[in-house]
């Protein structure tokens, strides 16, 4: 038997940048959206609790959990962090969802 490489084996790298690879971009990338917003949320709740950076750095959770003092007199304060963390959040997970929607090989119709 010849271990000859003729023109009709293609070679690995081919494989994976044919095939491999655009089938895993899409539910990667997803996916590291999804952390990205997961991300958004963990540092704006542990900074809330008084565990994320110290104060004089300006965080999200850092101005509501500032903003909890005044809730009642100005709660303006609070809600435009709180906000602005959702709308973050919102906006990475749509991201990638469009992300997916544009590089998925399966969703592409052939002509």
């Amino acid at each position: 038997m010849s271990t000859q490489r003729g023109s009709a084996a293609p070679g690995g790298a081919r494989i994976v940048f044919r095939h491999i690879l655009p089938n895993c971009m899409a539910p990667l990338l997803v996916s590291v959206t999804f952390v990205f917003a997961y991300a958004i949320l963990a540092e704006a709740a542990l900074s809330f609790l008084g565990i994320g950076p110290p104060p004089p750095h300006p965080s999200w959770g850092n101005i509501i959990a500032e903003g909890r003092d005044y809730s009642v007199e100005a709660w303006w304060i609070m809600l435009f962090p709180g906000l602005a963390i959702s709308l973050a959040a919102l906006g990475m997970n749509l991201l990638g969802d469009g992300l997916r929607d544009v590089l998925d090989p399966r969703l592409k119709i052939e002509q």
